[in-house]
């Protein structure tokens, strides 16, 4: 935890830089490292042991490296409320120059709001985005890859894909009256 940036940190702010491939060896042990917190910090027992915050996503721009990568976590039992026996993860992968080439005009929001690993006070209010996304991203290799998601993974990468924008999720919550509900926005 000590080694993710905080809120405050100017990097939170910027426009990351693209990745050329091949990945530089520091671009590799960086994916590791974030690979290696998001899987630590979703085991119970070691998360308490290290004193980390449970993660799904982790940008690049979190650990103080402006490029644009994120690695991705989620859990089956976190789309789906139950773990499937052949798969554990939905998604485990990092994602490099992602880009959402297409997104639906329905809106969703988490029903609690968001959080994010940078921000260690939370910020109340519903945070909506897209409820169906396309993403087109590079893979370690480099090699182009599109992905079709919706609901709580579309929510997660939306989020990780605005932190190499400069984004927080916290801009998009309305400041007036956070918890406003829309008519027509799933609240998942």
């Amino acid at each position: 935890m000590d080694q993710v940036v905080r809120d405050g940190d100017s990097v939170l702010r910027k426009q990351a830089a693209k990745v050329d491939f091949p990945l530089s060896s520091e671009d590799q042990q960086v994916t590791k490292d974030m690979m290696e917190y998001l899987i630590i910090s979703q085991d119970e027992k070691e998360n308490e042991k290290y004193g980390l915050r449970p993660g799904v996503g982790l940008a690049a721009p979190q650990v103080g490296v402006s490029k644009q990568y994120a690695s991705i976590l989620i859990r089956n039992e976190d789309v789906d409320g139950h773990e499937d026996d052949e798969k554990t993860y939905f998604f485990k992968g990092t994602i490099y120059n992602p880009v959402i080439t297409r997104q639906s005009v329905k809106q969703q929001a988490l029903a609690g709001g968001e959080g994010c690993l940078s921000v260690d006070e939370d910020q109340a209010g519903f945070v909506e985005r897209a409820y169906r996304i396309t993403v087109k991203y590079q893979d370690e290799a480099g090699e182009q890859q599109e992905i079709k998601l919706q609901g709580y993974p579309a929510d997660v990468f939306q989020h990780e894909i605005d932190h190499l924008h400069g984004t927080l999720y916290y801009d998009h919550i309305n400041k007036s009256e956070p918890w406003l509900e829309h008519d027509g926005t799933r609240y998942i």
